[in-house]
């Protein structure tokens, strides 16, 4: 990489143009009613996705936050917020927040008590001691980051290639089946990154833009966007949408609100949804609803893809899905006719072993009706956006023969060289045996793995305690994790305490960017930069010589320039931008490197036969895959009769943050699955009470919610509960496996180009508890806490 490249390659856009046509006549700072206002446009932590929602924060004279309101003048939120945004106060002031750096003996390690306060640079020390140490005996490759959502998201990219200086940075979801596949998906076979919906979040005028038309059809497939803002969409542009007139057509095996009030709710056997797609385009192009001139014209494949889809006729769709042959013709026509037509994909899309081919259709749907980089459809990035910070600093802080030793990149070059991450699978292998090489250093960038984001969590506990010679935890928060296998502890800066930006969408297709302020000071905390920037410099010096501060290398990093942070502090005072949008790019060379006309693939064109696919050793066309663990198995579905699906999304929570936080816990205070009432009054469950549950490969306790939300051979199961409340030591870790719904999911069970996994199409089995478990939990712990 190129130094020119290196600092350009968060956005290619010029933010200080912006201000002219981004005025909206308040200041980024002001007083009111002997306040100090401060906006700003939030990320993490608190975790969510990079939303950017508008924040006003009040700010007393002793430098107190008092009070957070919305900021009407942010031109997508305007003034909406969440729960979480609205706690934010009791979340930066709570009791059980760590504000200082902390240190332990690793013969310690899982002892709650055994932490002791210490300052910055004894942290920086010890872990100096400890890098140098484990390096020269093991080589860099032996340190992994584990990575975490949120935490200004990408940021642990420069903490792996220039912090510590190894290829190995980890999200540790089996498959890494989240968000992943789908961004695999679009870049291989458009050559492009994650198509948004076009909600008009970009243009000046929104939705009354000249430019804009009005989505006509919108699918929300396997998507909770009113919950959990996905991906940095912001979910209530959905009602913003249906109230001027948008059809929705919702594609999931649960009833939400959304799918209440739609057109069409395709109720699909969860994970099944490939075959569905595949339905779908057989409907479109056997009815020649598909778009002719943009197949024509931008599109490579077609023939084949439409002799594929002759493989699943709506009617074996209808069957293996369990919806109506007609929805599924109904809903195929409804898209196809519309014009303009988008597609909200969500994270169920990811999670299937065949979670790339499910990507695959879906792009493949959005090409043939021709919805793609146009206004009210798909919006795309150009050529100059990147995803995220990914790669950033990997040449001068990693270095080619280094990186070529990243775990899975020999055996799964498609998930590794598309996001530069460790295969998840094979560094949960890597731990427990040493090969391909011993990894005995561990850094956790905002990442509570243990409770939410690994599948057989027990194994990932176990290999890393027994692999890691040295472990570093950076948080807001103690949690299960941390305190399980962690020698240092380091205090971690909010929203309120930081400065920063906010790409939505990760960046590559994005609608705002918005600019964080910092308001107050508690504690002795840093920023993700900060650390990165003081603790790189203690580490590797020489990677860090061109940086004079954290903020020049955020500045850097985020905004592709470099000016001892006085470019930040300029245009960071619009508080939001709307990043200028272009439609149509494709046919004017604005999509490709070369600037010719066409989609940057190594055809020229949309590649509905993959040439990537072909030649990572895939089917280049989609095709369906059942779930391993199914109705496929007779035999496993006696005994586990019915269909997990996991991950609900909660407005109190982001995964597994805020469950300290009581008005946040209030709002559902215990780990809730969801069952259809007649599996209820033939199990003889009671609403409210405890329940185990248990797949072939572990079991939790959650209580029933009893609803007709889900139908009768569908359980759907909240994730990442703990217990902050409890006992921190081990065995227990604030209950951390008691009521954890990844000890029922596998690890090992992705696609053929290591993406994808089966977290919400696993067999499960119920049973009810007795009911004084309701009250007494020392008894369930007690009876299942140790089985898991």
């Amino acid at each position: 990489m190129s130094e020119d490249e290196f600092y350009q390659r968060a956005e290619a856009v010029k933010l200080d143009t912006l201000s002219d046509v981004n005025d909206i006549g308040k200041p980024w700072r002001y007083e009111e009613d002997g306040l100090t206002v401060t906006r700003t446009s939030p990320w993490s932590p608190p975790g969510c996705h990079p939303v950017g929602c508008g924040l006003k924060l009040y700010v007393d004279d002793g430098g107190r936050l008092v009070r957070v309101e919305g900021d009407e003048n942010n031109p997508v939120t305007q003034g909406r917020l969440c729960p979480r945004c609205l706690a934010l106060k009791d979340y930066i002031y709570n009791p059980a927040r760590l504000l200082h750096p902390m240190k332990r003996d690793p013969k310690e390690r899982g002892n709650a008590d055994a932490w002791e306060r210490i300052t910055w640079d004894e942290a920086f020390d010890i872990i100096k001691d400890e890098y140098d140490r484990i390096t020269a005996a093991y080589g860099r490759e032996s340190i992994v980051v584990f990575a975490g959502t949120g935490r200004e998201g990408g940021t642990f990219a420069p903490y792996g290639t220039m912090c510590f200086g190894t290829p190995n940075f980890c999200y540790t979801q089996s498959g890494y089946a989240c968000y992943t596949p789908r961004l695999a998906a679009i870049a291989y076979i458009a050559g492009t990154t994650y198509p948004e919906w076009d909600y008009a979040g970009a243009l000046p005028g929104r939705w009354e833009d000249e430019r804009y038309e009005l989505t006509e059809c919108l699918v929300v497939w396997g998507k909770a966007p009113l919950e959990s803002n996905p991906d940095g969409f912001f979910g209530h542009a959905v009602i913003d949408a249906m109230r001027r007139g948008t059809r929705l057509i919702v594609i999931d095996p649960r009833v939400n609100w959304l799918a209440t009030r739609a057109d069409i709710h395709l109720q699909l056997r969860a994970g099944t949804d490939t075959a569905l797609g595949m339905a779908w385009l057989n409907v479109i192009i056997n009815e020649d609803l598909y778009d002719h001139d943009f197949v024509e014209y931008w599109c490579y494949g077609f023939d084949q893809l439409a002799e594929r889809v002759q493989e699943m006729p709506p009617e074996k769709a209808a069957e293996i899905c369990g919806v109506p042959v007609e929805d599924i013709c109904a809903a195929a026509r409804m898209y196809a006719q519309a014009k303009p037509a988008a597609i909200q994909w969500g994270l169920a899309a990811d999670q299937k072993t065949d979670g790339m081919q499910n990507g695959q259709v879906t792009v493949d749907l959005m090409a043939i009706t021709g919805n793609l980089d146009v206004p009210g459809g798909q919006i795309l990035p150009g050529a100059g956006a990147g995803h995220n910070e990914s790669g950033f600093g990997f040449e001068k802080g990693v270095g080619d023969e280094l990186q070529k030793k990243m775990i899975g990149l020999e055996q799964y070059p498609a998930y590794c060289m598309i996001i530069l991450n460790a295969h998840a699978d094979l560094m949960l292998h890597a731990l427990e045996t040493g090969d391909p090489y011993p990894i005995k250093m561990g850094f956790y960038a905002g990442n509570n793995l243990m409770s939410c984001t690994s599948m057989e969590p027990q194994r990932w506990h176990d290999a890393i305690v027994k692999s890691l010679e040295f472990c570093i935890g950076f948080d807001t928060f103690m949690n299960p994790s941390i305190e399980a296998s962690c020698d240092i502890f380091l205090p971690l800066s909010t929203v309120a305490e930081r400065e920063g930006t906010v790409f939505t969408h990760y960046a590559p297709c994005t609608v705002t960017a918005g600019f964080m302020h910092k308001a107050i000071e508690v504690g002795e905390t840093m920023t993700d930069f900060e650390l990165c920037y003081e603790l790189g410099r203690r580490l590797r010096p020489e990677v860090w010589e061109d940086f004079a501060s954290a903020k020049e290398f955020m500045e850097a990093l985020r905004l592709g320039k470099k000016e001892g942070g006085a470019y930040f502090d300029k245009v960071s005072q619009n508080v939001v931008c709307q990043i200028p949008v272009e439609y149509y790019k494709y046919e004017r060379g604005q999509m490709r490197q070369d600037g010719q006309p066409g989609f940057a693939t190594p055809t020229g064109r949309v590649e509905l036969w993959s040439t990537a696919f072909n030649q990572f050793g895939d089917d280049p066309l989609p095709y369906y895959l059942e779930p391993e663990f199914g109705p496929a198995d007779p035999e496993l579905m006696k005994e586990y009769p019915f269909i997990l699906t996991t991950g609900a999304r909660t407005t109190a929570f982001f995964h597994s943050e805020h469950r300290q936080i009581a008005y946040l816990r209030e709002l559902n205070p215990d780990p809730i699955v969801e069952i259809n009432p007649q599996v209820a009054l033939d199990l003889g469950i009671a609403d409210g009470q405890w329940v185990r549950l248990r797949s072939p490969f572990g079991e939790c306790v959650e209580k029933a919610r009893v609803t007709e939300t889900v139908d009768e051979k569908t359980v759907h199961a909240q994730h990442a509960w703990w217990f902050p409340e409890e006992d921190g030591s081990e065995p227990n870790l604030y209950g951390n496996f008691r009521s954890n719904i990844n000890n029922l999911l596998p690890n090992d069970h992705y696609g053929k180009l290591g993406f994808g996994a089966p977290n919400k199409c696993l067999v499960c089995g119920i049973d009810p508890l007795v009911e004084n478990y309701d009250t007494d939990m020392n008894l369930i712990w007690e009876k299942f806490g140790k089985l898991v």
